[in-house]
Parts: C-alpha cells; structure tokens; sequence
C-alpha cells in the first residue's frame, strides 16, 4: 500500500504543472488508462469470443433440441462444441477480472487515514472541491447537490449516466440482432426472457458503485467505463 501511495504521490507531482490541484485526480485518470491498456489484448480476445459464441448459436439450438429431455447430456455437449471450436464460454469475464485488484488497491488506499503508520496524504487531495478520499455523503452533508463538493459528484453522474445509456442502446441492438434462438418447439431458452430484460440496464448499476465508494474509486469506476464503452464500440463493430 505504501509503495503504490508514494506512486500516485510522485506522479501528482509530475502532474502538478499542468493539473494544479487536481494533479492527484489526473493521476488516477491515468493509472486507469494504464490498466485499461494492459487489459486492452483481453478486451480484444472477449470481443472474439463474442463472435465466435454468437456463430454458434444455430449449433447449440440443435444441440438442445436434441436433448431437451436431458439436461446432463445437453451440458456435456455445449461444452464439447465450446471445445472443439477452441471457444472459451467465460472469456467475456477476464478484463473485469483483472481490474479488480487496480480499483481495490484504490479504495483501500484512499479509505485508511494511515498508511505505513504515517498519515494518508492522498487524503489531502481534492477533484476541484471535493476531496478524494470522501463519499457522495460527505458531499452532501457539506453543501447539498448543488454545493462545490455537491457539483463534483453531478458532473460524475452525468458522464455515467451518458455512458450508460449509450450502452444501453447498444445492448439492445445487439440483442436484437442476436436474439435468442428457440430451445425447441418455438420456446424460448429457459431464463432467456428475465435475461434479455435486465441486461440492457445493468450499466446503470455503475451509478450506484459511484455513489457509495471513496471519490478516488469512483474516478477510477468513471474513467474505465468512458474507456470501456469506447473499446467495445470498436471491437465490436
């Protein structure tokens, strides 16, 4: 913790010149996109197994067609088929699996007092008036939505929001474009239906993850999911 303290330290410092103030909150913007680049080869390799998953649909239509009255022998096959055609089912998960440690290592630091048994100077560190190691609540026990600290947080919001609603547009083309096949006899895949409902909303969860965690996580959370819908927006053209 100390060593990735001193870290962000000396890179707001290098930042400080152009970034006055703010020069901490530019550093997390680019560790992010740091971490984001180091992921970037999973993202690629997720878009693939997106495709390649979405070719084989036809197949494992038939596959459950065919054994519809057993279930083992369904999965065993859906496996096979992943297998033979070298397609991992669990390849879309990786990139957010890999930033786990990145956002947890920034909570932590920017939620202790101390670090290394000194005081946390991060702490000290603000977004225009809102400081990094404080919560929307902070914010608005301060000075209310509309306080200095109040408007940080609404302009995060607004930039989620945005995002989150031009990934909700996207999910919904994609699904309409991929719908879920018939599991046979014209029904519908069981647990499809529930799917295809929340799916498109699920990046507005991303509000609430901003809300509730250290204003430092949340830049992290903000700036990896710009960059994010960004990176799909390419990859899966």
């Amino acid at each position: 913790m100390s060593v990735f303290a001193d870290l962000v330290q000396h890179l707001a410092d290098l930042l400080q010149p152009l970034f006055g103030a703010t020069a901490a909150a530019a550093a997390i913007v680019l560790f992010t996109a740091f971490v984001r680049l180091l992921v970037h080869p999973l993202s690629r390799a997720a878009a693939r197994g997106q495709k390649a998953r979405t070719a084989l649909q036809p197949k494992i239509a038939e596959l459950r067609k065919k054994h519809q009255k057993n279930p083992e022998k369904l999965q065993k096959a859906v496996l096979e088929l992943h297998a033979e055609e070298k397609v991992s089912p669990l390849s879309g998960c990786l990139p957010s699996v890999f930033q786990l440690p990145a956002f947890f290592l920034l909570y932590h630091l920017f939620s202790n007092t101390t670090i290394g048994g000194q005081a946390n100077e991060l702490l000290t560190h603000q977004l225009f008036a809102a400081p990094l190691g404080d919560r929307w609540a902070d914010a608005l026990g301060e000075g209310g939505m509309f306080g200095a600290a109040g408007l940080v947080y609404v302009g995060l919001f607004a930039v989620v929001a945005a995002v989150a609603a031009f990934n909700y547009r996207r999910t919904k083309l994609m699904m309409a474009t991929n719908s879920p096949l018939p599991a046979a006899d014209g029904e519908q895949v069981p647990g499809m239906g529930a799917v295809s409902k929340v799916m498109p909303f699920m990046s507005f969860f991303t509000l609430v993850t901003v809300a509730v965690v250290p204003l430092a996580a949340a830049l992290y959370v903000v700036t990896s999911t710009t960059w994010s819908a960004v990176e799909r927006a390419a990859l899966y053209r």
